[in-house]
């Protein structure tokens, strides 16, 4: 009796695993499910901004670059921070492959073009050229990354060391400060790109939650404001640090 109880029970464990395992694997290929992993990655991303934004600062908080290389050293050493840096990595990778791959399907769905004469009564023009922001954004990101993620990573030999504290560490401060103070064009490229950043937030950041069902008409005019705030925010945060490196050295 046991015996038969048991592979009773098994059987349409099995039949519901091969069920769960086909409608998940329709969700994520829907177009709902791509734009939910779109969303859900988007605002990972978010709250990532907003922590790189805050600790960039510290680069305008203290001309000896000693609070700005703490938190340089501290998120470089930390074990959660280590955890996350992969799973950071992923999030990038699929949400830019995620937003080409929603915009192809777009684009093929939509054989008649918007409205050239008037397509601000559809959509803003910051929704209609996410793509294109974010393409943009992507260029911006990659060069970032080798002038100073892939020194700081990869060979940190080349970069100056400093004691704070008693500690050993890289001179942070001095590699990201040292190409603001003598680079023109970087500071503003990197203002540039701060501010197409803003942009890209402002459409994605309220969008993401609509996505997640936060779709009523109150909710969704208190998240644009938000959304916007949020956007000038992030901004102004990026900008100002070439600009005050640029005005004052």
């Amino acid at each position: 009796m046991l015996e038969t109880g048991s592979s009773s029970t098994f059987v349409p464990l099995i039949i519901l695993s091969r069920i769960n395992k086909k409608y998940m694997s329709k969700f994520f290929t829907a177009s709902i499910g791509r734009k939910l992993i779109m969303s859900l990655t988007g605002l990972f991303l978010v709250m990532f901004i907003a922590v790189h934004m805050t600790v960039n600062l510290f680069l305008i908080f203290d001309d000896s670059g000693e609070l700005f290389n703490r938190a340089a050293h501290f998120m470089a050493t930390n074990p959660a921070v280590k955890i996350m840096e992969p799973i950071l990595g992923l999030g990038f990778l699929i949400h830019i492959l995620w937003s080409f791959l929603l915009e192809y399907e777009n684009w093929r769905a939509r054989p008649v073009k918007y409205d050239k004469k008037n397509p601000g009564v559809a959509s803003s023009w910051t929704s209609r050229n996410m793509l294109v922001l974010g393409a943009l954004i992507l260029v911006f990101l990659v060069v970032h990354i080798i002038q100073f993620f892939w020194v700081i990573k990869f060979n940190p030999e080349s970069m100056k060391s400093v004691v704070i504290q008693g500690v050993q560490m890289e001179d942070t401060y001095l590699l990201v400060s040292d190409l603001f103070k003598r680079s023109v064009v970087y500071d503003i490229f990197y203002v540039i790109g701060g501010i197409l950043l803003g942009f890209h937030l402002s459409h994605g950041f309220w969008s993401g939650f609509h996505t997640l069902g936060l779709s009523n008409k109150n909710w969704m005019s208190r998240l644009q404001i938000i959304s916007r705030v949020y956007a000038i925010i992030i901004a102004v945060g990026f900008s100002v640090i070439p600009l005050y490196f640029l005005i004052k050295f």
